[in-house]
């Protein structure tokens, strides 16, 4: 069946239906929390390849969606660039490998790979600049356009004003939303059930307001089949909250639920090797904590940035060579994870709800996710990534209202086993999946009710 990524919301944040207005859905109607990884084809150091276990390794990590960066360069006639067959065969093998792992694809274009790419040139459009970008995309419509597994694209990373001399609101207005909708427009007469993610001006160094990195959107697109999927790296505690409200409030006026296109404030090389101060491993832990927890609060899904080794690091900050990687070995695709964001990124969370997610929230100090759904078993069964391995080594328990409570017991190596439940309730409803580290739920023992579902650590914990 085609998988169509559906707005969740007609968008006039029907709250009565649920409190979650950032979710997707797929064609069954069930609820949708996008989660995962940025996938690179070229870090810098060369071409980066990938094969099933990295794949396997990201599912157990809780990923269920990629962002795989396309190079320009090999795309178009930009200067320096031309279409490369070989790498479009690339992308098939990275699609084919997420739809292998259940995981869905979104591309996104990045200008790497052409001799020099100038956005004051390319806002201004006197040499057909528009019509080259948009001939690139349509080599990836055109590909892909009955893809069930690729939902989306990203269509311009970053977008930059730089040396232009207009204000951030102009560019937008005047140069931006219309080359969105000259995109969007191309893009729907090839694959009109495709959602478009959209992205606004990244500032230039210094110019950010209120700490945040990227100009706001003040004016609509007015398209349909959008995703507003702005990029987060606040490292100031207190700011992270602030800045994702004004996201928020952009993906109101836009018609647009957010899906968050890179976060994660890089860490430091010196990060690996401190656990106190400023760089240290306890002080980026509490950051990317606090940051999950207002993403989970506003029920947006979330791609991490980089799903690479170490082989190379940026070197553009005071405090020395930094890195997004979330693996420290110096290889292109890594095996060593920093612990210290990982056991984060891949925190436990509702991957798929049949019925609608009214509230979900993992705590990092309990160990503890609550969920609060509407259940709506004709939608299809349900899954929750909960990542026992690295969450609940002394196993966990399921516990569903005041009547039922299931758990998992990791000495035993067995089925979950069920402590308390009504006579009707099947536990065979219920399967844990110890290589995906997932639990299914076939059937909600209560259709058309409101459930609170809490999974905790150890065994017949109540």
């Amino acid at each position: 069946m085609k998988i169509i990524i559906l707005l969740y919301i007609a968008f006039a944040f029907n709250f009565a239906t649920s409190q979650i207005k950032h979710g997707q859905r797929d064609a069954q109607g069930r609820h949708l929390i996008p989660r995962g990884f940025v996938i690179n084809t070229n870090d810098g150091g060369g071409e980066v390849f990938f094969k099933s276990d990295d794949y396997a390794r990201m599912v157990r990590m809780g990923a269920n969606t990629q962002v795989i960066r396309l190079e320009l360069g090999k795309l178009s006639n930009f200067p320096g660039g031309k279409l490369e067959p070989n790498y479009l065969k690339k992308l098939d093998t990275l699609v084919q490998l997420g739809q292998n792992s259940g995981i869905k694809t979104v591309f996104k274009m990045t200008v790497y790979g052409v001799d020099k790419f100038i956005w004051e040139e390319f806002w201004l459009n006197k040499k057909g600049e528009y019509k080259t970008y948009i001939d690139a995309w349509k080599v990836i419509w055109q590909r892909y356009a009955d893809h069930p597994f690729v939902f989306g694209y990203d269509v311009v990373n970053e977008p930059r004003k730089l040396e232009m001399e207009i204000s951030y609101n102009d560019l937008t207005n005047k140069y931006l939303i219309p080359l969105y909708q000259k995109i969007i427009d191309e893009s729907q007469k090839i694959n009109p059930d495709k959602m478009v993610l959209i992205q606004s001006i990244f500032m230039n160094k210094g110019e950010g307001i209120d700490h945040n990195q990227y100009a706001e959107i003040t004016s609509s697109v007015n398209r349909k089949n959008m995703i507003f999927a702005p990029h987060i790296y606040q490292n100031k505690l207190d700011f992270i909250k602030p800045v994702m409200d004004r996201f928020d409030k952009e993906s109101e006026m836009l018609n647009a639920p957010i899906l968050i296109g890179e976060w994660g404030f890089p860490t430091f090389a010196t990060t690996d090797t401190l656990i106190s101060g400023k760089l240290g491993q306890l002080a980026y832990r509490e950051l990317y904590i606090k940051t999950a927890e207002v993403f989970d609060r506003m029920g947006v899904g979330s791609i991490k940035a980089w799903y690479l080794g170490n082989r190379t690091m940026q070197n553009f900050m005071p405090e020395g060579p930094s890195t997004w990687s979330i693996f420290s070995d110096s290889t292109d695709a890594g095996t060593v994870e920093r612990k210290y964001i990982t056991d984060v990124i891949a925190r436990p969370f509702p991957q798929t709800i049949a019925g609608d997610i009214q509230s979900f929230m993992f705590n990092h100090a309990t160990r503890t996710l609550d969920l609060n759904i509407i259940s709506d078993n004709s939608k299809g069964a349900s899954t929750l990534f909960i990542g026992a391995n690295r969450h609940y080594p002394d196993g966990f328990s399921i516990l569903i209202e005041d009547t039922i409570i299931i758990y998992h017991d990791p000495i035993k190596k067995v089925r979950l086993e069920t402590y308390k439940a009504p006579t009707d309730f099947n536990p065979s409803d219920f399967i844990w999946d110890e290589y995906t580290q997932k639990l299914s739920i076939l059937k909600w023992h209560k259709d058309k009710s409101n459930l609170n579902i809490k999974i905790v650590p150890g065994l017949r914990n109540f």
